[in-house]
């Protein structure tokens, strides 16, 4: 049994990884601000600080006792709300992930786990560990790069076992429908209430949807698992999904009638596609994604009927 300490962790993907590691028999104790996240989804079992990364007393909270490994999911999410507001964006993920990295090398832990994302691919048609950084659209991008970028120095000039992950397009329970939020969790609120589904383009962009539970896997893989400091993984289905297609599944879930309505690309979005290969986390670690887009979504449906739907309390 380890402690664990998960910044973030009161997020859609915090939520689930924190069910796992408590079943493994870990402690597990989570620091976050609550700006994105919710605490009250969180497992009874869990130790919560309400702080931001940012604040270096509170993290010192959080590292004390002394946790084994570190799961560093805090961030400002994602690209639209960079753009609007690239300050922020770089305090929480960068100034946050040095504040991080620095608490965890004054603890002696034995690894950290920093979630990057797949935008830092840019775009391109297949996206491999190796091939580094594309084309960084948006402040998001150019922070979450960063993060990996400070991870490498950390591990090459302080020791530090830091391993990246980088993340492509996760969906699933405990993340509700708002500003900034994932796609999927937004046309499943509206497509609830009857609303046209909008896509931004022509519904023919792919991206790599992962069901919440599989990343999680990866993570606790990654993070429990024999790797060595600075490398990196993706986690992903390796299937591309155009955004069409993902629409016309939620409609279908939810019986939504309303038609589905275009609107011109945001200046920013240049990704036609957006696939992750992941040949080395299968290779070396045994992932493998367990859930269909299908599956995936039938079981985010549910949870999200729950959530906001008549006489839900957050409906």
């Amino acid at each position: 049994m380890s402690r664990i300490l998960v910044t973030g962790g009161a997020g859609a993907i915090g939520n689930s990884l924190c069910r796992v590691l408590l079943a493994g028999g870990h402690e597990v104790t989570v620091l976050d601000d609550l700006s994105s996240g919710h605490a009250e989804f969180l497992p009874p079992a869990v130790r919560f600080l309400e702080a931001s990364v940012l604040d270096r007393e509170a993290l010192a909270a959080a590292f004390d006792p002394q946790p084994e490994y570190v799961v560093h999911l805090a961030a400002l999410f994602a690209n639209q709300n960079s753009v609007e507001h690239p300050e922020a964006d770089l305090e929480a993920n960068g100034q946050g992930m040095l504040r991080v990295l620095e608490a965890a090398t004054r603890a002696g832990v034995q690894k950290l786990l920093y979630t990057s994302s797949s935008c830092i691919y840019g775009n391109r048609e297949v996206m491999r560990e190796d091939d580094g950084a594309g084309t960084l659209d948006t402040p998001y991008a150019v922070t979450k790069y960063l993060g990996e970028l400070y991870s490498q120095y950390w591990v090459r000039q302080m020791g530090l076992n830091v391993v990246i992950a980088r993340l492509f397009n996760c969906y699933g329970p405990y993340e509700l429908p708002g500003p900034y939020r994932n796609v999927t969790t937004n046309f499943f609120a509206r497509a609830l209430r009857g609303e046209s589904l909008t896509i931004t383009g022509d519904g023919s962009e792919t991206r790599d949807f992962t069901f919440v539970e599989d990343t999680v896997e990866g993570l606790r893989l990654l993070l429990l698992g024999a790797t060595e400091p600075g490398e990196v993984f993706n986690i992903a289905t390796g299937q591309p999904t155009p955004i069409l297609t993902l629409a016309e599944e939620i409609n279908r879930l939810t019986a939504n009638p309303a038609p589905i309505e275009f609107r011109p690309r945001r200046s920013w979005d240049h990704v036609r596609s957006r696939v992750g290969v992941i040949d080395r986390i299968r290779d070396r670690l045994g992932y493998e994604p367990r859930h269909s887009l299908e599956e995936g979504l039938k079981i985010t449906c549910e949870w999200i009927q729950q959530q906001v739907g008549p006489g839900s309390r957050k409906g």
